[in-house]
């Protein structure tokens, strides 16, 4: 079957565009208008570089506090080569195969938007790479975020040049090996690539489209697992009708609520009458807490759509103004801070999971201690509160802005720095426990459903217990139950959020 093919720098870059390349493995070519831009600024550039009389940093001079050193003619590729080389420094644990893909798509992007002095056939390659999952290893640590992420995009570009490694058919090979088996001559540098490929907050904004991806998705999930909690717990429905959220109309508060009720829908157990005066705040206040979530989602996804349709590697050229001019477009302060800020409001949807949880097992609305038929023979639920307590507790230490920190770097040229790969990455270990924390509050919340029969709940919810008990059975006595916990988390990770 034919791949569909989506045209690089035609239009800017979106959700729904990226989600759908990643999902349909779309092929990425490089549209006329791109090359037409790419060609155009570096003929320009070329140009320059001969009649300048001027130094130009990073073309014709050396890097960070060495910019006051020039470069002879003869050895600006050269110098572009050893930028490359010498900056290959990410450490740590290997970047997963989808941010890899995520940083040669939107580097490219950035690239096809003709400001950064490249070649064609410097652009293509990378697309090359991208289409051939051709991967180069990249690893998470080694980035301050300012002067673009310099460490993880070199390791990401050595390969370029026949350099670093490359995992091609599930096994890491040298690229130079790789290379030669697909045809491919390493790439020549010329001026200023070497820094255009390295400037730039492609490892950044990479792992931030990631795990906005995945936010995107866990907030409809938290809203159903809210939901179904709240059945369990034979909670009221009052506090999400639309009249009082309209008294505090927070755009993220309106739609939980409206969530919630469009899940409820048809259910038997949320019409019960007899039910408590008030519902804790974690069933309560749901649609204030993942409403305020939400909330933060949507406007940093905004930040982080101007970014990856943006020019952020340094110097930024204007044929047309005749400009060359070095600035801070590299900084990843713009997008620092919003990633501390999604981190803070995703471990929020953790942080009440887990208040439901203990709600769920203390014996209270009918429901036995620790949801279990024989408690005191049987432990029951008890333990993966204490699992959900930990990450909830390890998500709060992820939480400390990474953004606030600052270290002097390249002998005090580069002295301001953002540290925003720290806060891209950390979101993932966020978010990894999120989906374990909500899981477990999945099983609590099926359980406690079960105590509730002959009752229904709604069409929606019971279609959800239906799929789930295929895989998670109700509990009647003490099981190994980590096994439980990953069936669930597995289940989690897959379950429908069109309600």
């Amino acid at each position: 079957m034919e791949r569909k093919v989506y045209e690089i720098g035609l239009h800017p870059l979106t959700y729904e565009d990226i989600e759908k390349i990643l999902e349909e493995n779309m092929e990425l070519r490089l549209s006329e208008a791109a090359i037409e831009r790419i060609q155009k600024c570096r003929e320009y550039l070329d140009n320059k570089v001969v009649e300048s009389e001027e130094p130009l940093y990073g073309i014709t001079t050396g890097f960070g506090s060495l910019c006051n050193r020039n470069i002879s003619p003869e050895d600006l590729c050269t110098l572009q080569e050893n930028l490359v080389k010498s900056h290959a420094c990410s450490t740590g644990t290997e970047v997963e195969p989808v941010i890899v893909k995520l940083m040669l798509m939107l580097k490219a992007h950035a690239l096809s938007l003709g400001y950064s002095g490249v070649q064609v056939e410097t652009v293509q390659r990378i697309l090359d790479l991208y289409n051939h999952e051709v991967l180069p290893i990249v690893y998470d640590r080694g980035s301050l975020g300012a002067s673009g992420d310099l460490a993880p995009l070199a390791n990401l570009f050595i390969p370029l040049i026949g350099d670093g490694d490359v995992r091609y058919k599930g096994k890491i090979r040298h690229a130079c090996d790789v290379l030669k088996e697909l045809g491919w001559e390493p790439i020549k540098l010329k001026s200023k690539e070497g820094l255009a490929l390295l400037n730039g907050t492609q490892f950044m904004s990479a792992n931030g489209v990631w795990a906005l991806l995945r936010a995107f998705k866990l907030q409809k999930k938290a809203d159903i697992i809210g939901a179904m909690s709240l059945e369990a717990y034979n909670g009221r429905i009052d506090p999400f009708m639309d009249c009082i959220q309209q008294m505090r109309p927070h755009q993220g508060q309106i739609d939980t609520a409206a969530n919630v009720r469009r899940i409820l829908e048809g259910s038997e157990i949320i019409k019960q009458p007899g039910k408590a005066t008030q519902d804790p705040y974690s069933f309560r206040c749901i649609p204030q807490v993942h409403g305020a979530t939400k909330d933060a989602i949507d406007y940093v996804s905004r930040v982080i759509l101007i970014e990856i349709n943006s020019v952020t590697d340094n110097p930024t050229v204007f044929p047309d103004e005749d400009l060359i001019i070095s600035g801070g477009n590299f900084h990843g302060q713009p997008i620092a801070i919003p990633f501390d800020y999604l981190g803070v409001a995703l471990a929020e949807l953790g942080n009440i999971s887990e208040r439901r949880v203990v709600q769920l097992i203390l014996g209270k609305r009918g429901l036995p201690e620790f949801l279990v038929a024989e408690p005191g023979l049987n432990s029951g639920f008890m333990i993966p509160q204490y699992a959900a307590a930990s990450m909830v507790s390890q998500n709060k230490m992820y939480c400390f802005p990474a953004s606030c920190d600052s270290i002097v770097s390249s002998n005090d040229q580069e002295d301001h720095v953002s540290m925003g790969a720290n806060a891209a990455t950390k979101l993932h270990k966020i978010i990894d426990n999120l989906e374990r924390i909500l899981s477990i509050e999945l099983m609590n919340a099926a359980q406690g459903i079960d105590f509730r029969r002959p009752l229904k709940s709604s069409p929606f919810i019971e279609g959800i217990m239906t799929e789930y008990r295929k895989s998670v059975p109700f509990l009647t006595h003490d099981v190994t139950m980590y096994l439980e916990i990953n069936k669930s988390i597995d289940f989690f990770r897959h379950m429908p959020i069109d309600f």
